[in-house]
């Protein structure tokens, strides 16, 4: 029931379904055009670094999942992309790998194709009331040589999911004892409405040292569910909330502030290298897209590749026509509010 469940799912953000209509906020904001730069463009620094090592652009390819089968083909065409171009790359949730032998490329052929990048291990917060734990979550880490595991949070998909996981009491306090244990980083994650700066305070002083804000305004997880409920009823009650949650650009900005010395990730609708910069610049250490890439991840390692190169052309003539020489400029980069109405 699981696998079926994770291929209806990727099949509706595939066909564009479970796209929410509430926006991220990027559109309300614009960067001041610099005419004159005064920059070779070529020369525009992008890398940075995350997790301990250096990568070429602030881009983490984002969570992806689908039944087993599916998975791996997609882990494959990730991994050799990510490798090639020197980005991180966070897996799918890995329930099912850790319940079953069912592995869904998710091993150390995974850390073989992609040797010089950081791998991020996954599993919802939800599985930590459900028997997971130290031995899990080590598991989890070990089977794709992860240098840190993402923790999920997605409370609002889990109650509207006829099968969801509604106990979520103690989560916090079960996150800051693995935290206390685990050898790698833990990243706390939502899958699209929003980490709040006062949770994200929560979660930093548990010991939790990255924060994926993961904001309203891209899939929208009760939509998904929506689509795939089983009775008008059940469909009623999720598709109520297909626009709940915290945009992604609000929530950058004040988790930031609540959290200056945290690893931010902005994730949640984020379409483009523009976005990206956009979300460097309201706080983000990195930005992280996972649907914007999912069809070209079920084809070939050579689309995804061509997705991101574009994805990173992009955000470098942003950073040109800024002039921001690198990543710590363009965070200083004059912003201004945009006309209502104005094009994107």
């Amino acid at each position: 029931m699981l696998n079926d469940r994770k291929n209806e799912h990727l099949d509706l953000v595939l066909s564009g379904r479970g796209r929410t209509r509430a926006g991220t906020g990027f559109d309300e904001i614009a960067f001041e055009h610099a005419a004159l730069p005064e920059l070779d463009m070529d020369e525009i620094d992008l890398s940075t670094m995350f997790v301990g090592k250096r990568i070429n652009a602030p881009l983490l390819v984002s969570s992806m999942t689908g039944g087993p089968a599916r998975a791996a083909t997609i882990n494959r065409n990730l991994a050799l992309a990510c490798n090639e171009l020197g980005l991180p790359l966070a897996v799918g949730s890995q329930r099912i790998a850790i319940e079953s032998a069912d592995m869904a490329g998710l091993d150390h052929e995974l850390r073989r194709l992609a040797p010089g990048i950081p791998l991020l291990a996954n599993f919802g917060a939800a599985q930590l009331n459900l028997g997971f734990g130290r031995a899990e979550a080590e598991r989890a880490v070990d089977m794709i040589g992860a240098d840190a595991l993402i923790i999920h949070l997605n409370p609002l998909q889990e109650a509207v999911q006829t099968e969801g996981n509604r106990n979520w009491r103690g989560l916090l306090h079960k996150i800051e004892a693995l935290a206390r244990v685990l050898p790698v980083p833990i990243i706390a994650k939502e899958v699209g409405a929003g980490i709040s700066a006062p949770l994200a305070r929560r979660l930093v002083d548990a010991g939790v040292g990255i924060i994926d804000v993961a904001g309203s305004g891209g899939t929208s997880w009760a939509l998904v569910e929506a689509e795939r409920a089983k009775t008008a009823e059940q469909a009623a009650i999720a598709r109520a909330f297909a626009d709940w949650g915290l945009p992604t650009a609000q929530a950058i900005r004040q988790v930031r502030l609540a959290c200056p010395s945290a690893t931010l990730i902005g994730s949640g609708g984020i379409r483009h290298g523009i976005d990206a910069a956009k979300a460097i610049r309201l706080g983000a250490d990195l930005v992280a897209q996972a649907a914007g890439v999912l069809d070209a991840a079920t084809h070939s390692a050579e689309a995804v590749t061509s997705h991101f190169s574009v994805f990173i052309a992009q955000l470098r003539i942003a950073c040109f026509c800024t002039g921001s020489a690198h990543l710590a400029a363009l965070r200083q980069a004059p912003l201004q509010q945009r006309d209502a109405g104005a094009p994107g």
